[in-house]
């Protein structure tokens, strides 16, 4: 199964791109744009990526810090 967030990585890629000579700080450096592609973990197989993302949410779903955080927007906004 093709991951559909995978598609969006060139189109994202280009949008976020800063003008030639732009002077906005959170584009200062090359990290910004290459961190933004690592993200999509375009070099992994699909077979790779799925089971990355299967664990993410593992970890995260045994988490304290992900059930704090879901007790706080619960408490917060009703969002469970």
């Amino acid at each position: 199964t093709k991951l559909p967030g995978r598609v969006l990585c060139p189109p994202l890629s280009l949008c976020v791109c800063p003008p030639p000579g732009s002077q906005l700080p959170c584009f200062h450096g090359s990290s910004t744009i290459r961190n933004l592609k690592e993200r999509f973990h375009m070099s992994m197989t699909e077979e790779q990526l799925q089971l990355l993302i299967e664990q993410l949410v593992d970890g995260s779903v045994r988490s304290i810090t992900t059930k704090l955080y879901d007790g706080f927007q619960y408490l917060t906004n009703g969002i469970m």
